[in-house]
């Protein structure tokens, strides 16, 4: 009974000392990116991209429904060989207007090639510089605070953003 409790306690040790030579700081990534120049130039780049095809779309569905009212106001005196035409021609627009905005909007279209173009390199020199931090430091977790919902308190000395945008701005 005696040697249990002696590895037990020992146990308890051990695991004290191993957790007492680890060490973890927070950073906030939303903090640190928005704190550089080139990625808030990137996201800018960007959003008015984005406008842009947006604006496109609309534009193209305004005339859509354009052609389609004129169709409407016409249907009567139009053939049963036109109106099939028009309706061909009505539905293949909107079917170009639907591909466009796959083209531009979907999980593999334009605006996400653009994002991983512009941004992953950001991406990368932040990461670099946390594992840089990280490394000579002997910090052994980098936990990020920005958007995590789960985290409810953290001592304001374990932040450790602003040494992570100070070695970014080096």
């Amino acid at each position: 009974m005696k040697k249990l409790i002696v590895l037990f306690v020992l146990a308890v040790a051990a695991t004290g000392s191993a957790l007492a030579q680890s060490s973890y700081v927070f950073v906030d990534s939303e903090a640190i990116f928005k704190s550089l120049d080139d990625y808030n130039a990137a996201i800018k780049q960007l959003d008015d991209l984005s406008a842009q095809y947006q604006k496109n779309i609309d534009e193209a569905y305004a005339t859509l429904d354009q052609m389609y009212e004129t169709y409407q106001s016409q249907k009567g005196y139009l053939s049963e060989i036109n109106r099939n035409a028009r309706e061909e021609e009505i539905i293949k627009r909107e079917k170009d207007i639907k591909k466009y905005q796959q083209e531009v909007f979907g999980p593999e279209g334009d605006l996400i090639k653009k994002r991983l173009e512009l941004i992953k390199p950001i991406q990368e020199r932040v990461f670099a510089a946390i594992n840089q931090y990280a490394e000579t430091n002997q910090i052994t977790m980098v936990i990020d605070r920005a958007n995590n919902q789960t985290l409810l308190y953290y001592a304001p000395a374990l932040d450790k953003t602003n040494a992570i945008i100070t070695l970014l701005k080096q």
